[in-house]
């Protein structure tokens, strides 16, 4: 980064930033494969309009279309799908049907709806995203065809494309069985992730490198639950895959405490994990594993869980449990319209609502001309109002620009190309570009843009390329009015609602490993040297399970808050102010939960805690207390309280205040 970029603001350098990494090539030919052919196959069948459809509901679904694993990819995919497939019934029959001021009534409220539900996470988000933007093509988007037909198309053009993605192997991983290449890569990336950490232990990098343990093992958490017609793993890959999965967690929980120290370890220390990584990758044995020192409490548990890795490995996974939790529908209910869901709701039912009810005007006044379609404004307007694709700034501009010179882009194509073979060419062709664009909302604007005019147009409209423009332009306003109007209850509730999930999460976290420190005793005698100790630990099976599930969800609650924090402080000063200081709690917090990860390593070699960890506790836990008194409901109600003074021993306890 530039020294010039360092000195412009965030919400313009945030606009500037894109992802990077390698092309994914089978995403970028299951894309050109997509809306290309289900577009042929329509206009073959002289349903052009229906082929049109298709072709969307194939370039929404390849928006979604990321890595991670064919099982985790049906409700990726499918879940929007489907709810864009309803917002189309609803669209159609209430575009037909409803008077245009109850119509923007009525899709005000779907957009309350859809953005409060957004809250609960990525595959909800993109499922109300999809049910808008699909509500607004029903309804401002005429065709002869009734909703049932039109949800059927949409659906088809999506279900074409999921099952490119169930069928298709992946290029360069077709080692083993080729349904769980993308499984199999997320655990070694677990694996070569934990060698990264030990790497960097007592150097600056060890924070940044905790991080990118959690992603990778939050990204294999979620490659390995997808959905499954049996409760478990039938078969013998996938079930070694979940063993290895969970052989990697007491190797993170060790690499965790070692960083947590910040005493360096040995080079070997990392050469384990990292042969665990190859083998995992080239479904291969391990080969013989380089022990790592054991004097102190991390080497030893990293040197045992080494141990019950190489056990796992060289025999046939029938390891079930993937440390998760079922969410609870009330739990669910509460994300959804808690605060911080009703927060997002209210701003995605005004700019959604807006965006239809001006479309309308516009539409019934005849300034769209010749033009019969009104669902670009408010479709625009649900895409700039996702936080998803960052700052509320740095959409509208990266919106504004990829419009424009994704129209700009057309015009010029239509110009030349013949019609409607070259709009179909061109249609593919920008099928293959969405997965490369996604990583810049600006570029993932200009091929969409291009891609949908070629669709409308191959759909019968004329050239809209100017009014596209000018409507993109409306609808920026809009989304840029409706998020910095005051409205009901405190601002910041979606940072503040993830970041009161992290402090309940690492409350939970804290309380388990400490009350289990009961069930330790005094001496450090418990400790075995067989594989069978490394993996039960001193509380047994159940006990060290739980610990590894509220250890998860604690670091997964973390960094999702880490996220939010990240992109409300990227905002206008105007609405970054209203996050101030939770990026200190968030810092606290994730102190908390390293210091609770080397508490319980240490209790596991030992069965009691030293007084340097009881301090290093109370201490943490003190200044969430102050934070708390300056910044007030950014830090959890529910934060643990101080330990109770007097000496530290197995029977030290916390619990969380009320």
């Amino acid at each position: 980064m530039s020294r010039s970029e360092l000195s412009l603001p965030p919400w313009i350098t945030h606009a500037l930033r894109a992802q990077r990494g390698p092309v994914p090539w089978a995403a970028v030919g299951r894309g050109a494969l997509a809306a290309g052919p289900v577009l042929v196959s329509g206009m073959a069948v002289g349903r052009t309009a229906l082929g049109v459809l298709a072709a969307i509901g194939a370039m929404l679904a390849g928006i979604n279309d990321r890595p991670g694993s064919r099982r985790a990819s049906v409700k990726r995919l499918g879940v929007p799908a489907l709810a864009g497939a309803v917002g189309l019934v609803v669209g159609t029959a209430a575009g037909e049907r409803v008077p245009p001021l109850a119509l923007t009534v009525l899709l005000t409220g779907l957009g309350l709806v859809a953005g409060c539900v957004s809250a609960v996470g990525p595959v909800a988000s993109a499922a109300g995203t999809q049910v808008l933007v699909a509500a607004a093509l029903g309804a401002g988007m005429p065709v002869p065809e009734p909703g049932w037909a039109r949800a059927l198309a949409f659906l088809a053009g999506a279900a074409w494309l999921l099952a490119l993605r169930l069928a298709l192997p992946t290029p360069g991983a077709l080692a083993g069985d080729f349904r769980f290449d993308g499984e199999r890569a997320a655990v070694a990336d677990v694996y070569d992730a934990i060698a990264r950490l030990l790497d960097a232990v007592g150097t600056a990098d060890a924070r940044t490198r905790r991080f990118a343990l959690t992603a990778a093992l939050d990204h294999a958490q979620d490659a390995l639950t997808g959905p499954r017609l049996r409760r478990w793993a039938s078969s013998a890959a996938e079930r070694r895959l979940h063993a290895q999965y969970a052989a990697a967690l007491p190797l993170a929980e060790a690499a965790t405490a070692l960083a947590w120290a910040g005493d360096p370890v040995p080079a070997r220390a990392a050469e384990g994990p990292r042969r665990l990584a190859a083998a995992v990758r080239d479904h291969a044995p391990t080969g013989p594993l380089p022990a790592p020192s054991r004097d102190a409490p991390g080497l030893r548990a990293l040197d045992d869980a080494l141990l019950h890795a190489a056990h796992t490995f060289d025999r046939d996974g029938a390891h079930r449990d993937l440390h998760t939790r079922r969410r609870t529908v009330r739990g669910l209910l509460h994300t959804a319209f808690g605060p911080g869901g009703r927060e997002y709701g209210l701003r995605v039912a005004l700019s959604f609502g807006a965006g239809a009810g001006t479309a309308q005007a516009l539409h019934h006044s005849h300034w769209y001309g010749q033009h019969a379609h009104w669902y670009w404004m408010p479709a625009t307007a649900v895409f700039l109002v996702k936080p998803d694709l960052g700052p509320l700034v740095s959409r509208v501009l990266c919106r504004a620009a990829g419009t424009v010179l994704g129209a700009l882009l057309f015009a010029a194509f239509a110009a030349v190309l013949p019609r409607p073979e070259g709009l179909v060419v061109l249609v593919a062709v920008c099928g293959a570009l969405v997965p490369v664009a996604t990583r810049h909302f600006a570029a993932q604007t200009a091929v969409v843009t291009v891609l949908v005019l070629a669709l409308v147009m191959v759909g019968g409209e004329p050239q809209a390329s100017v009014s596209r423009i000018a409507e993109t332009l409306l609808a920026c306003l809009i989304v840029l009015i409706a998020g910095h109007l005051p409205l009901p209850g405190r601002r910041g509730g979606q940072v503040r609602a993830r970041l009161a999930a992290a402090g309940e999460a690492a409350g939970a976290y804290l309380r388990h490993v400490l009350d289990g420190s009961d069930s330790h005793g005094g001496s450090s005698s418990h400790r075995g040297s067989g594989p069978a100790d490394a993996r039960h630990g001193a509380g047994g099976p159940d006990d060290r399970a739980t610990r590894w599930t509220l250890r998860r969800e604690a670091y997964r609650a973390l960094a999702e808050a880490r996220t939010a924090i990240a992109l409300a402080a990227a905002e206008l000063p105007a609405l970054a102010r209203h996050s101030a200081g939770t990026d200190e709690v968030a810092v606290l917090l994730e102190r908390l939960v390293d210091t609770t990860t080397a508490c319980a390593v240490h209790l596991d070699d030992t069965g009691r805690l030293t007084p340097h960890l009881t301090e290093r506790l109370a201490e943490v836990l003190d200044e969430l207390a102050a934070r708390g008194e300056r910044v007030g409901d950014h830090v959890p109600r529910s934060h643990p309280a101080k330990p109770p003074a007097g000496p530290p021993s197995h029977s030290t306890r916390i619990h969380t205040g009320a």
